[in-house]
């Protein structure tokens, strides 16, 4: 047996075993034969009691009497519709559902959540509330509350969209977020529910009117299922069930048809550029067919956990402990009434990039050439086995089974002999389920990461032996060409412009202290970044919210210090060196006699104009990226790599609106991504030569 999977259930089938095939005293009992299993037992899932509202609400409930709770599960069967121009207006319209009713405002509604010590959610297509049993009565008020008085107001609206656009700012440079963005389209298309992505102009769209005929149209009870999980019967409860969501009324729900997104014909590659990205995200994916009440399902899931759903799947062992490429390498095939989705995942190194693909696809082909071994498919049933087992220890798991039972017409013994089924699965039908689902010629392979790296690497993986570029939104990319730098433009030379341009070598030297003051809003909050520099070496950054220091850093020439909400430390490594080189006045002028080397890689559009790639490499061997304007000589653009407690980001700043201040011309807004959360800052004052005292700086 290659890999050994332990459960509860395991155990007790064993012990059956025992009991069932215990040898006759005068029999002799031959060890070096494995028992044969024992057959898979039929599940018995409890009693589901169920009963229907005259207004069509289907009502599930599943007594437990552990502990004195009551939950309420309400799961909306609607097809998602397509959102067109103001694609997320579900999501936001859910959020509202929580934002007060016609008889509590937002601050009411939390209030009264709070004292009884409830839980009450929504999503596009759910409401959930949970409380102890003695706060029934409340909860059941408060839950239809929102359901039947929904009050949606603009100004809570208009903080959703606020929080929705920074979400979308962050995710611009989440490569896990630009991945699954760019996969929905590439698989399902814009024209199909699945595949449209929330971008800044359908934000703006999104009106308190849609919100509410979103609501109106699609939270209705003839297409609602209510699971009750907790310590009621069915005498109590429904009672009260029909007093509180009696008045719920029906009305027809819009159903509408999609067409089937198809795969591929041919392999493709799909680039998407993170400019100065050390790692790539790859997802080798495609569309599939494959519905929740279909009778490829158990087998499909016992034929991808073999290949990627757990710690001891194949591409786990190769990617990770075989070749070291990864932290973790996974794969996943989503049944969906709609359309399913299969997914080979990997966050890797761009120098691994290209071999990790190799790997992914070797995986996929042997899983379709070559059939499991036996020993490897009995651990893998004996592991989903015991997965069941545990998932029955919830009694919302048995509420779910039936709503899933009735919504996508199962049989009614379908979880009852759901062991067995998962116990019948053979070889044979795992190589099957590989032939029809596991499809690597008609996959597209995405990769997020810098496209200057990745180019060359994967034309070899596309059938075309093209690479398509996409942007964030899925949207196809006009590759921006990199264009020769012309004779006699030197490092040197371009430095010299940006010198020239922001007021010149003499006023730049002349500086002896400078201390600048930037603004902006994290989640709605005002903070300020202040910086101060003193010549030759020192260097302070206090990052504050009112008189509250968040964070800050201090280098006194020699040694830096952190300090702020968790506590001080000593900066050093790569930190430090960053900090050093912060503390340089004027560092580009000074780049060549701080021992930097310069290599200027090319032209390239940056925010429509034409800027020099300048790549620069510290004294340490650290690299970073910069750009600078062709016509105005000014520091558009910077990237960089960092590393700080086991996290490695790249940071990327866009400097705009030259402004000048005391004779020497600043950016006037800086935008920058790459952080945990991305910042626009505004520059509100400069002070120079105003006397710094050494005292600022200390690290002590």
């Amino acid at each position: 047996m290659k890999k050994i999977f332990t459960s509860i259930t395991a155990v007790l089938f064993a012990t059956a075993l025992i009991a069932q095939q215990k040898p006759a005293p005068s029999q002799k009992l031959d060890r070096s034969k494995k028992p044969a299993p024992a057959p898979a037992p039929t599940i018995k899932l409890g009693d589901i009691q169920s009963f229907q509202l005259p207004n069509g609400l289907k009502v599930f409930l599943v007594e437990n009497h552990k502990a004195p709770t009551v939950a309420y599960s309400i799961v909306l069967d609607v097809h998602p519709q397509l959102e067109t121009d103001a694609a997320g207006l579900g999501s936001i319209t859910s959020e509202l559902i929580t934002t007060g009713t016609k008889t509590r405002t937002k601050d009411q509604l939390d209030n009264d959540i709070d004292f009884i010590g409830a839980t009450l959610t929504a999503t596009p297509t759910s409401i959930y509330a949970a409380s102890l049993k003695k706060q029934n009565n409340k909860l059941l008020e408060l839950m239809t509350d929102v359901l039947l008085n929904a009050d949606f107001k603009q100004e809570e609206l208009d903080k959703l969209k606020t929080q929705t656009l920074s979400s979308l700012a962050q995710g611009k440079d989440d490569p896990d977020a630009i991945s699954n963005n760019v996969k929905a389209v590439l698989n399902f298309g814009k024209t199909h529910p699945y595949g449209e992505i929330t971008t800044e102009e359908s934000v703006a769209k999104i009106t308190l009117e849609k919100c509410n005929n979103y609501f109106s149209t699609y939270f209705r009870p003839n297409v609602a299922y209510l699971a009750i999980v907790g310590d009621v019967t069915l005498a109590e409860i429904k009672p009260m069930i029909e007093k509180y969501f009696g008045a719920w009324k029906s009305a027809e729900v819009p159903k509408p048809n999609y067409k089937m997104p198809v795969a591929p014909e041919k392999t493709r590659v799909v680039v998407v550029n993170k400019a100065g990205a050390v790692q790539s995200v790859v997802n080798v994916t495609y569309p599939v067919d494959l519905k929740p009440n279909s009778d490829d399902v158990i087998k499909a899931r016992v034929m991808n956990t073999i290949l990627g759903a757990g710690f001891s799947s194949r591409l786990f062992m190769n990617l990770r402990e075989k070749h070291g490429y990864t932290y973790g390498s996974y794969s996943s095939l989503n049944n969906d009434d709609l359309v399913g989705e299969f997914s080979a995942y990997a966050k890797v190194r761009n120098a691994v990039s290209d071999s990790a693909i190799a790997e992914i696809m070797n995986e996929l082909n042997r899983l379709r050439k070559e059939k499991v071994p036996q020993d490897e498919l009995d651990g893998i049933k004996n592991f989903l086995t015991g997965n069941f087992a545990i998932s029955l220890e919830d009694p919302a798991t048995v509420a779910l089974f039936a709503i899933n039972t009735e919504r996508y017409h199962l049989p009614k013994d379908y979880y009852a002999n759901y062991l067995k089924n998962l116990a019948a699965v053979t070889s044979d039908d795992v190589y099957a389920m590989a032939q029809k689902y596991i499809r690597p010629e008609n996959a597209t392979i995405l990769v997020v990461g810098d496209k200057e790296e990745l180019t060359k690497k994967l034309t070899p993986f596309s059938a075309s032996k093209t690479v398509e570029l996409y942007d964030f939104y899925g949207n196809p990319a006009v590759a921006s060409a990199i264009k020769p730098v012309p004779a006699g433009v030197t490092p040197k030379t371009v430095i010299d412009s940006y010198v020239k341009s922001i007021g010149g070598e003499k006023a730049l030297t002349a500086i002896k202290d400078r201390k600048m003051k930037m603004t902006t809003e994290v989640q709605g909050r005002a903070v300020s970044l202040e910086t101060m520099n003193k010549a030759p070496n020192k260097y302070s950054m206090s990052f504050n919210m009112g008189p509250m220091v968040l964070q800050k850093q201090v280098y006194d020439g020699t040694k830096g210090k952190a300090s702020g909400m968790q506590g001080k430390k000593d900066i050093t490594g790569s930190e430090l060196e960053d900090l050093k080189a912060e503390a340089t006045l004027n560092q580009e002028m000074l780049y060549e006699k701080t021992g930097h080397k310069l290599n200027l890689k090319g032209i390239e559009i940056v925010n429509g104009s034409d800027a020099y790639i300048m790549e620069v490499v510290s004294p340490a061997g650290k690299k970073s990226t910069e750009w600078y304007d062709v016509k105005t000589g000014y520091k558009v653009k910077a990237s960089s790599t960092n590393s700080a407690e086991g996290q490695t980001m790249t940071t990327v700043s866009e400097y705009f609106e030259y402004k000048d201040y005391n004779g020497i011309k600043y950016p006037s807004v800086v935008s920058i991504t790459g952080t945990p959360m991305p910042l626009k800052l505004k520059l509100e004052s400069v002070e120079v030569n105003t006397g710094i005292k050494d005292s600022e700086f200390s690290t002590e």
